[in-house]
């Protein structure tokens, strides 16, 4: 695995564009002819197929939007229907999330992909299980040695929590990498004076911004490596 560039792709909170900016992640390493894997340990609110089985959603977004070949089946060893926190589908499905299958399927995934995207679920502070054993979204992070860019909304209340976030995740010797603004509109000032307050709160940089409807992340070959 030392061979391996690993991302974890957190966010501020849930539904700030994760699974849309990790698609975008993965398209600009296929488009660039590189070997591109994803990864997410547990989803939640999926709907089931005909057959019953349960359609990893966020999976088949990021297939779809990348392009890439990876089935969807090793991108994530934990579905569940019910679209709550991890922690609480896994209790009402019985079927709690185990880190050491978790990790079994990382490290499968590392050892097939070049540059491996692994998104969380919700925000850092998400439980992933609350039963048997007790397991957060930063213990994974942290017993999977990966760093991190977090996902914001461009609007109104994002310096208040991209800076919580920050904080936490530095509290917790959690990497920092860089910061994504979504639904970002360039000439906004709003948006433009977030993007400089939270650079100058958190000494993260805004590595990339994504516009409503953008296909292509606004981000170099180069500097997204960097990240991993």
């Amino acid at each position: 695995m030392s061979k391996v560039g690993c991302l974890f792709i957190t966010g501020t909170g849930t539904d700030m564009g994760k699974t849309y900016v990790s698609g975008l992640i993965l398209k600009k390493f296929h488009q660039c002819g590189l070997s591109a894997g994803y990864y997410k340990a547990a989803m939640s609110g999926n709907e089931r197929r005909s057959d019953g089985s349960l359609i990893p959603g966020d999976a088949v977004m990021v297939k779809e939007m990348s392009g890439i070949r990876q089935p969807v089946e090793e991108m994530c060893p934990y579905v569940y229907e019910n679209a709550v926190s991890p922690h609480l589908a896994s209790r009402m499905e019985g079927n709690p999330v185990e880190f050491e299958k978790v990790q079994k399927g990382f490290e499968a995934v590392c050892a097939r992909y070049s540059y491996v995207t692994m998104e969380g679920s919700g925000g850092i502070l998400c439980p992933i299980c609350q039963d048997e054993r007790e397991l957060w979204l930063e213990d994974i992070i942290k017993r999977c040695h990966l760093g991190c860019v977090i996902v914001a909304d461009a609007g109104l209340g994002t310096i208040n929590s991209v800076g919580l976030t920050a904080f936490y995740m530095k509290e917790k010797d959690i990497p920092v990498r860089g910061i994504v603004f979504n639904h970002y509109e360039p000439g906004n000032v709003l948006h433009e004076d977030n993007r400089k307050m939270c650079e100058y709160l958190t000494g993260v940089k805004v590595v990339a911004c994504v516009r409503d409807g953008d296909r292509e992340l606004d981000i170099s070959l180069e500097a997204l490596k960097s990240l991993y």
